[in-house]
């Protein structure tokens, strides 16, 4: 009945299915949530488009993926400026000349770079081989000790030590008075929310909600000529290897009756005492909410809390340790021999993906189908 099955709705199914549709192909969508979008879901409340699975600022240096998002989305030219907050002292990230003006009074920059410098060498590291270790090569001891080390061991639940050095090199340092965090060409946030944009990508494609594949893959196996499947790698092969490992989050979102809770959209909390690792406000990732005319008698704020994963538990962030690493491999070799299966995206590859690398994947792997 059908060319493809695509098992999830979010931006990997999403593109996919309009790269197979486009070239004539039919496609059906099905996904086990209630809603399209994936984890970019945003929906609309107090007239404030809240990213209900933690905020999503797309960026890319790929004008190839730029021009293909604008064909089903308006961007606004939202900046991402977080803010730290340790203790109740505010600095600026990602860590530029106003991040070491505060942390050290330093003013030019040979001043910070010296100061960096001689902090990696009192601590007599010169080839890093932890999260520890390459943050304090990178910023050296305080602003490691203040800004990075209890923000990281929240979120990954692992003292720093233990964690691999790769996690923290796409860390923006910058000595100049740049507070743009990525590094990136293009970047903004999709007018009207990231529901809209993956609901025009999946204009005139069939797609279902509420439709969990797994629970009763045999017979949607029977409809199509071929899978692409982008859940859990390991959740496919019924979990026989064992388990691989996430890092999950739990979101609490309130709306306040004050125009303003703390005038950015994204402020990070870094010592170990906060429980969450963030708050998002989610009125200041839009233009002009703070323009004359417009109702600024509400806010809508999110708290995330990171949590360790467990079976059942929404998996965010894989843990991409050696062990984790190894036990990958093993089912990406089950799924190579998966004769109708294509496996895509966060959770079929068991990768972190930016929402650029996410769509570019989709349309090489579109591509090569075809």
């Amino acid at each position: 009945m059908y060319d493809y099955l695509i098992v999830g709705a979010g931006l990997y199914g999403a593109v996919t299915a309009r790269s197979l549709a486009d070239a004539g192909k039919k496609c059906l969508v099905i996904d086990k949530r209630p809603h399209i979008a994936g984890n970019v879901y945003t929906e609309e409340t107090e007239g404030i488009q809240v990213h209900r699975y933690g905020a999503h600022i797309f960026h890319t240096n790929s004008r190839q993926v730029w021009d293909y998002v604008q064909r089903f989305a308006e961007f606004n030219r939202f900046t991402n400026s977080p803010v730290a907050n340790y203790n109740g002292e505010l600095y600026s990230l990602p860590f530029n000349m106003y991040t070491f003006n505060k942390m050290w009074g330093v003013v030019t920059p040979d001043e910070a770079a010296a100061k960096i410098e001689e902090q990696r060498r009192a601590a007599g590291i010169t080839e890093p081989t932890n999260l520890e270790e390459q943050a304090i090569s990178l910023v050296g001891t305080d602003i490691y000790e203040k800004l990075i080390k209890g923000y990281t061991q929240k979120q990954w639940g692992r003292p720093c030590d233990k964690l691999p050095a790769f996690i923290i090199k796409r860390l923006p340092v910058r000595l100049t008075f740049d507070n743009n965090y990525f590094n990136a060409l293009y970047q903004g946030i999709p007018v009207g929310g990231y529901t809209k944009m993956v609901g025009n990508m999946l204009d005139g494609i069939e797609t279902r909600l509420n439709e969990d594949y797994l629970a009763d893959r045999a017979a949607w196996d029977k409809l199509v000529e071929r899978v692409i499947y982008t859940g859990p790698i390991d959740a496919f092969f019924g979990n026989s290897l064992g388990n691989l490992e996430y890092r999950s989050l739990r979101f609490e979102t309130e709306v306040l009756d004050i125009p303003n809770f703390q005038g950015n959209a994204a402020v990070n909390y870094t010592d170990a005492q906060t429980p969450w690792t963030r708050i998002i406000e989610h009125k200041w990732f839009e233009f002009g909410k703070d323009a004359q005319g417009n109702d600024l008698s509400k806010t809508v704020i999110t708290r995330e809390y990171p949590s360790e994963w467990k079976p059942g538990d929404e998996p965010y962030y894989p843990v991409n340790d050696e062990k984790n690493g190894k036990l990958y491999e093993q089912y990406r070799k089950l799924a190579d021999s998966e004769p109708k299966v294509t496996f895509g995206g966060r959770l079929g590859e068991y990768r972190y993906y930016d929402m650029d690398q996410v769509i570019l994947s989709a349309l090489e792997k579109a591509e090569e189908l075809l």
